[in-house]
């Protein structure tokens, strides 16, 4: 996978107990990146969803007949 290098700040008593106790800065925050890329597509699905919210279909239920047959 690619990656690009970014920088960022912190502060200086969370770093030192990071170093402290031997936590991957580095990682920490790739893995806190992620986890916030992952709320914020949940959130917009979710959003998405709230605009334009599934409505009932008859074609499934037609379709779903077909593949029973």
């Amino acid at each position: 996978m690619a990656t690009t290098r970014a920088t960022f700040t912190i502060e200086r008593e969370l770093a030192a107990q990071a170093q402290k106790l031997q936590v991957n800065i580095s990682a920490a925050a790739r893995e806190g990146v992620s986890a916030a890329v992952r709320r914020a597509l949940a959130d917009s699905d979710r959003a998405a969803y709230e605009r334009l919210p599934e409505e009932p279909d008859d074609f499934w239920d037609d379709a779903e007949a077909w593949g029973s047959e």
